[in-house]
């Protein structure tokens, strides 16, 4: 019975890669659960007995990983007490740029909800949750940015909201060039110096000697 068990979770699994990568590759619309058997090598038979259909496929794929932005785990990178809050939030966006280079199945999660799926029908919910999500880290950081401020990192006329605000455009805007940059000319070998240039925009200058 245990062997069946694992063999059970160990084909529910190749099958959610197999989506992944199709989605990935085609689009979710366009994909079927007769593509995806193929992928994964099973039976359709095989998709029937773990999900119901191909949205439940879809959603268990995109629950398969945290996605900053969109999982409140990724808020986990914003520390809640730190010396350098300016500096905790360029750790946070340097390690989301790790994510996506170095996590294949994050990687190709954000291509399939950033390019590869259109939010209609049942999958108009992942769209709400993620505008939920975003509204989210933007009351984190908010609160890392006000920390800022109180710490002296702020330049003066910046306002905790709004940094918070263009941190959110900004990583969401980084994201996507980031992964349609697929020659690495556009924006993948600059991201980090991106990164540093924007955090050093928010940040107060010293005073000249």
């Amino acid at each position: 019975m245990r062997r069946t068990k694992e063999d059970s979770e160990q084909t529910r699994l190749q099958i959610l890669a197999a989506a992944r990568h199709v989605f990935a590759r085609q689009g979710v619309i366009r994909t079927t659960l007769g593509e995806i058997a193929k992928a994964a090598g099973v039976t359709r038979g095989a998709i029937y007995w773990h999900f119901a259909n191909k949205t439940e496929l879809f959603y268990a794929m995109r629950e398969q990983v945290s996605l900053p932005m969109v999982d409140r785990t990724g808020f986990a990178w914003l520390p809640a007490d730190t010396a350098d809050p300016l500096g905790s939030i360029e750790r946070f966006l340097r390690d989301i740029l790790d994510l996506l280079r170095n996590d294949e199945a994050t990687r190709q999660t954000w291509q399939i909800l950033g390019f590869k799926c259109e939010y209609v029908g049942e999958l108009e919910r992942e769209l709400d949750s993620h505008n939920t999500r975003c509204t989210e880290l933007y009351a984190s950081l908010t609160r890392v940015y006000r920390r800022a401020q109180r710490a002296g990192q702020l330049r003066n006329g910046l306002r905790p909201g709004m940094a918070a605000l263009a941190t959110c455009s900004f990583l969401v805007g980084l994201i996507r060039l980031w992964l349609i940059d697929r020659t690495g000319k556009l924006v993948r070998g600059k991201a980090v110096a991106v990164v540093k240039a924007h955090i050093a925009s928010q940040r107060r200058r010293a005073p000249a000697h």
